[in-house]
């Protein structure tokens, strides 16, 4: 696999890959995708194959123009299309009703979808000069941390996808926020890049996820998901932790007596939930190449985007 930057050349090539059924990872807000045409069965098969990710995990449909949403869902709600002139295009994803365009491997055979219109130009102009419609999980191995960077996916995935289109370090660093909105209530299924208090200004009465979710509704909701190769253990703080020798620490702000650490990565020096979201993958890709043997991490405040932060390390954490 070769790093390709984004030029208007490289990104039509990478589009015609995306026709021919093949793979591409490219950049979006949030982290990078690995994506393939969404309306190809055998296409999103690969993105299964090269994740190694369970088919019954849906994937994210990304589009760049509205007219493709009525394509290939049947969304019929006024409020769906005010959250959508809102937060689109954002790290807003919905889950709407889906038509018979999309292949059953995409919604693992729910009659829902999961859609986006990312933020990034990138990815909204490989979607247009490609099939329209993009599936697009992060680009890595199912279960392991997710990619901010072009580097993180080239590690991760190798051979294993045509090429990576260069958009530098991930603006977000988190995933992003799903919502479902087939219900009389919309409900948030997976805290992310875009906040609950920021979606409680459109939408006061929106629910929110249950953790203890076991049959997934929608990207994102399995208890185990995002971890680095070494254990991981979330601690009210790392004073308390007395094993430090061959350890790392994972601390949101500055402050904690860290001594004794052989790895320490710091998430927002200020305690800023928004710079602690896009440092995330990074400081523990940085852990889980520091030669140690465990990882604790401390909790965060979950407000804003310390709720997607701290969802992140839950769910990267021994269970």
């Amino acid at each position: 696999m070769m790093i390709y930057e984004s030029t208007r050349e490289n990104i039509e090539k990478a589009a015609r890959v995306i026709l021919d059924g093949r793979l591409v990872s490219f950049p979006t807000e949030t982290v990078y995708g690995l994506g393939g045409n969404s309306l190809d069965p055998k296409a999103v098969a690969r993105i299964f194959e090269a994740k190694a990710r369970p088919s019954f995990d849906p994937l994210i449909t990304h589009i760049a123009e509205l007219e493709m949403l009525d394509r290939i869902a049947d969304v019929k709600s006024s409020r769906t299309f005010d959250i959508i002139e809102r937060f689109w295009p954002g790290s807003l994803t919905l889950i709407v009703p889906k038509r018979d365009i999309i292949p059953d491997i995409v919604t693992s055979g729910l009659d829902t979808m999961a859609v986006r219109m990312p933020d990034h130009p990138t990815a909204l102009e490989l979607i247009r000069l490609s099939s329209g419609a993009v599936a697009a999980p992060s680009a890595n191995p199912f279960g392991y941390l997710s990619p901010t960077t072009a580097a993180h996916v080239d590690e991760l995935l190798g051979d294993k996808i045509e090429m990576v289109l260069e958009g530098g370090t991930c603006r977000i660093g988190v995933e992003s926020t799903v919502l479902d909105v087939t219900g009389e209530r919309p409900i948030v299924l997976r805290p992310g890049g875009i906040a609950l208090e920021t979606i409680r200004e459109l939408i006061p009465d929106v629910g929110i996820f249950n953790r203890e979710t076991t049959s997934p509704t929608a990207p994102g909701q399995l208890k185990m998901h995002y971890s680095p190769t070494r254990p991981l253990h979330i601690v009210d703080s790392v004073n308390l932790v007395s094993e430090r020798e061959r350890c790392g620490a994972l601390l949101f702000k500055d402050g904690p007596d860290v001594s004794g650490f052989s790895a320490v990565e710091i998430l927002s020096p200020e305690g800023d939930p928004v710079e602690a979201a896009a440092r995330l993958f990074v400081a523990l890709h940085n852990l889980d190449r520091a030669g140690i043997d465990r990882i604790y991490a401390e909790k965060i405040p979950e407000e804003g985007l310390g709720r997607a932060v701290m969802d992140r390390i839950y769910k990267a954490s021994e269970k």
